[in-house]
């Protein structure tokens, strides 16, 4: 496969699976049929064969960022005559390969002219003549992607995803577009009826009471039963996925509906089926939760939802490495007589000093009364370090509206001010993920937002339910996605 790639100068990635990997080469004017023409090309790091159909944006902060369409893909082989064992015919300098793409056809070979002091090799790649051959044949004739049909202008304005460099392959590519679930999935659950086995994402749910209500109506609508809850999860798993996999879950469970008090759920229990996700906490002392439910695919989270979890709150660290979070957390806390408007003020002093200090970070509006700040951060700093960085960031934010803010830990001490907490910053401490329902009327969730809407006089902290959320991130795609890569050290706040 071949990605044109504009990242600080256009190039054409030239592609081969070879020994697993994807064996690659920047040509900067991308290859040609032309056999008059030979083009400089330099061998590059593999790539994993996740990487193949990928075709979106990489952040400009990160390894290769800009934008990228799958500009040729195919098959090729070793010719007959020159029959050879592809890895090694690489590592001696010389490749000879037929190819049988869309756009690239026939005899081409690649051949290492030299390798400098630093080892980056310099190749050429070159057409031979053959019957595949087009005198004057130009890359740049041919813009659009064999998968989708756009060029990279197209797809830069309207990416479908994102790459981040910085991740495992398994999770670096980011969906930005609501990806719905088959429409005969979520008609299969309409004629359950009251319950029965729904077949989801691969996986065999027991649905039970699908018409109770859990959650009571906002004016002009009807309640929210169980069965919309359920819809709700299977719309928004794929995106909702990266923000759990790999993390600890803590489920606040609302069985009986909103009406009733809620409880924390915390050990998975142990009729949950043998398919779902868990990870064993080997530091769990005596009374403490050993095993965990890890949300590893999006049948998991419905299956978690169908068990009375109405909110979803994943830890701030992974499971392979838990006191290293990979979020910085900032809760903005509305007192009784601080109104939204205040709020807003000191979230758009908490844009100004990300700004100032060019740090990238992603607001989401709570689904009841506030406004959450998550910071992505490289790994290393502590949880002590991270709840540092922040209370330092908002005692001075704090400090340019001191009438507002108060920093007692109680709602009775604060008389009426907001709370700026830095406190959940530790360890299996959580704020609630995005896209998560609340347990209020309507089912509000918590909504990510691009931080031009805290100028938006139409926006309210609740004002996204999972009846309206689904059509947003159709229409917006996925506005949490930059708290994904975890490649950004915290500058010293002085």
């Amino acid at each position: 496969m071949v990605q044109r790639h504009r990242a600080r100068r256009l190039h054409y990635d030239f592609r081969l699976e070879i020994d697993g990997v994807l064996v690659s080469w920047a040509v900067p004017k991308g290859p040609t049929l032309d056999p008059g023409v030979r083009r400089a090309a330099f061998h590059v790091e593999d790539h994993p064969l996740d990487y193949f159909d990928f075709e979106g944006v990489i952040p400009s902060d990160q390894y290769g960022g800009g934008d990228v369409i799958v500009w040729d893909a195919g098959t090729w082989a070793p010719p007959a005559d020159k029959a050879t064992d592809p890895g090694r015919a690489v590592a001696d300098g010389e490749l000879h390969l037929d190819i049988h793409g869309e756009k690239l056809r026939g005899r081409f070979v690649l051949v290492r002219t030299r390798t400098d002091a630093s080892g980056k090799e310099e190749w050429l790649l070159l057409h031979k003549r053959d019957e595949d051959a087009v005198a004057g044949w130009d890359a740049e004739d041919h813009p659009r992607s064999v998968l989708s049909g756009r060029t990279n202008d197209e797809v830069k304005a309207d990416p479908d995803r994102l790459w981040r460099s910085d991740e495992p392959a398994s999770r670096a590519s980011v969906p930005l577009k609501f990806a719905p679930a088959a429409a005969g999935e979520l008609d299969a659950l309409d004629a359950l009826g009251a319950g029965g086995t729904w077949s989801i994402f691969g996986r065999d749910l027991a649905v039970t009471n699908l018409d109770k209500v859990l959650f009571d109506a906002r004016e002009g609508e009807p309640p929210v039963t169980k069965r919309d809850l359920l819809r709700y999860a299977v719309q928004v798993a794929p995106t909702v996925l990266p923000y759990l996999a790999g993390r600890p879950m803590n489920l606040h469970r609302y069985p009986n509906g909103t009406r009733s008090r809620g409880f924390w759920q915390k050990a998975l229990p142990d009729h949950a089926p043998d398919w779902v996700p868990r990870w064993e906490n080997p530091d769990a002392g005596d009374g403490e939760t050993r095993t965990y439910l890890v949300v590893g695919e999006p049948a998991a989270l419905v299956w978690a939802t169908n068990f009375g979890g109405i909110e979803w709150h994943a830890w701030t660290s992974r499971a392979e490495d838990p006191r290293h979070p990979t979020y910085a957390l900032i809760d903005l806390d509305p007192g009784d007589t601080t109104g939204w408007p205040d709020l807003l003020d000191l979230a758009r002093l908490h844009r100004a000093a990300f700004e100032h200090l060019g740090v990238r970070a992603v607001p989401k509006v709570t689904g009841r009364r506030g406004i959450q700040i998550w910071v992505p951060v490289a790994p290393g700093p502590t949880f002590d370090e991270t709840r540092a960085w922040v209370e330092n960031l908002s005692t001075a934010v704090g400090a340019v509206l001191p009438d507002l803010v108060s920093w007692k830990w109680k709602r009775s001490d604060r008389s009426g001010r907001a709370r700026l907490d830095y406190t959940q910053n530790a360890l299996n401490k959580t704020l609630v993920a995005p896209y998560s329902p609340r347990p209020a009327a309507g089912a509000p969730v918590s909504a990510p937002i691009d931080w031009a809407e805290l100028d938006d006089p139409e926006l309210r902290p609740d004002g996204f339910t999972i009846r309206t959320l689904p059509d947003r991130l159709a229409a917006r795609g996925d506005l949490f996605a930059d708290v994904l890569g975890s490649d950004q050290a915290l500058p010293p706040l002085v």
